[in-house]
């Protein structure tokens, strides 16, 4: 079966007087693949490689963990008790994340640097290495005093960000819906006005088709299972992203060690969700929202969902295959 889901907020924009053909480029960035849909002049696809790309790299050199000169490993690098100056749009991110870690009783935390590189999903001392071993617990416990997003203090007058010392930012979780978002951001400000990014299964839909209809998206399954209904999304001048455990783990003897952390244990998230979608105005909100009620599991995240009015698509497993649930904002769209 087929599940239809149309946000309520369909923008219902006039269709574009001959935008030119459907332009789709395409490439790698962020350890992931991009695409970008953008209907425009055919002349104008080397132009608009150039800006997107530009774009993405700016992201690379400002938020990326895996880069040694980025501007979030020279805060991480930090002295203890320093202030460090940071470029707008990493601190613009890093309030971002503050934010929802807030908002969620810190079931999000992008300071998790030192626990997620320790747990083997980082840079360097990886999993698949020879001689990796699991963290002991008096490892985990040392570890978590490093993190906290409490611990990171920002101050948004000269942009500075203290370091107090030791504290480890990972903004993987939130930093692909940004870029999703600013890659957008700049089509819109260059007059293309329907397009549809998407960086490594992150979305986000501006504007309706020559022909009034929407961007159509359908959701990845974490498995082939029959018990899941197909979802086709109509998005316009909204985003959409998805956590799971299904495309980052590794097995450690019979347990699924999945690349996302429960910030409250120190520990890989252990429950019985496999993903969780959200649908949101901008991609960085759905992106890091994802995480968190990923972290939260089922029922705290569908009530957590709920009371702020999220739209959000969990699947379960169980033991006959996988489950769904859905926030009472996703079920009221789906037709």
């Amino acid at each position: 079966m087929r599940q239809v889901l149309i946000p309520v907020s369909l923008a219902r924009a006039p269709a574009l007087a001959d935008p030119g053909p459907c332009l789709t480029l395409d490439g790698q960035s962020m350890g992931t693949t991009w695409q970008v849909q953008v209907y425009a002049p055919a002349g104008a696809a080397a132009k608009l490689r150039t800006v997107i790309e530009a774009t993405l790299a700016q992201v690379v050199r400002q938020m990326s963990h895996w880069e040694p000169d980025s501007e979030l490993t020279r805060f991480n690098r930090a002295a203890a008790h320093t202030p460090v100056a940071l470029p707008d749009p990493l601190f613009e991110l890093l309030q971002h994340a503050l934010g929802v870690a807030a908002d969620s009783g810190g079931a999000y935390d992008p300071t998790l640097g030192a626990l997620i590189r320790r747990w083997g999903f980082g840079p360097e001392r990886a999993h698949r290495e020879p001689g990796f071993r699991l963290p002991e617990t008096s490892e985990i416990a040392a570890l978590q005093a490093r993190c906290g997003w409490r611990q990171l203090q920002l101050v948004p007058s000269t942009r500075l960000a203290r370091q107090p010392g030791g504290l480890d930012l990972d903004l993987s979780s939130i930093a692909k819906g940004f870029a999703v978002d600013l890659v957008s951001q700049r089509l819109l400000r260059d007059g293309f006005a329907a397009h549809l990014v998407e960086i490594g299964g992150e979305l986000r839909a501006a504007g309706l088709k020559p022909d009034a209809q929407p961007w159509w998206v359908g959701l990845e399954s974490p498995a082939s299972d029959a018990t899941l209904d197909e979802v086709r999304i109509a998005l316009c001048d909204r985003a959409i992203a998805t956590s799971g455990d299904y495309r980052r783990w590794y097995a450690a003897g019979d347990r699924r060690i999945a690349h996302t952390l429960d910030p409250r244990t120190g520990r890989p998230v252990d429950n019985d969700l496999a993903a969780v979608t959200v649908l949101g105005n901008e991609c960085w909100y759905a992106d890091a929202v994802s995480t968190a009620l990923l972290v939260m599991g089922a029922a705290e995240g569908l009530a957590w969902a709920d009371a702020r009015r999220i739209a959000a698509r969990f699947v379960r497993r169980s033991e006959t295959g996988l489950r769904e649930c859905c926030s009472r904002t996703w079920s009221d769209m789906l037709l």
